[in-house]
């Protein structure tokens, strides 16, 4: 691979992680966070958000680990289809001969 496709793969692995982690803060601060008239999160918020993230992060493993599991299936799945239209779009390339005269027959005619 060649290091600008590599850099772009990176800053999109990267852009998908932050998005997952802003996502993940957001919904774990909306439900934990009661109160924002102290500077520091009580006890319950804190057990609260740790619970919550740690939710969080194991559904994402075995979502991820489902993912992993099902790509193999459909690329498979995706490219039979792929060669299944293009076998119905184009002719075949070795296409095989008309029918003639059987071996060893007399041709008509002789």
């Amino acid at each position: 691979m060649d290091p600008a496709a590599e850099h772009r793969q990176q800053l999109r692995s990267l852009r998908d992680f932050l998005l997952v982690y802003n996502r993940m803060t957001e919904l774990c601060f909306r439900h934990c966070v009661c109160s924002l008239n102290y500077r520091l999160l009580t006890g319950r918020e804190e057990s609260c958000l740790d619970s919550c993230a740690a939710r969080l992060v194991r559904a994402n493993h075995r979502l991820m680990g489902a993912y992993v599991g099902l790509v193999p299936a459909l690329l498979q799945r995706r490219a039979a289809e792929h060669a299944a239209a293009a076998g119905t779009a184009a002719p075949p390339a070795a296409a095989e001969p008309a029918p003639g005269p059987a071996e060893g027959a007399p041709a008509a005619g002789t």
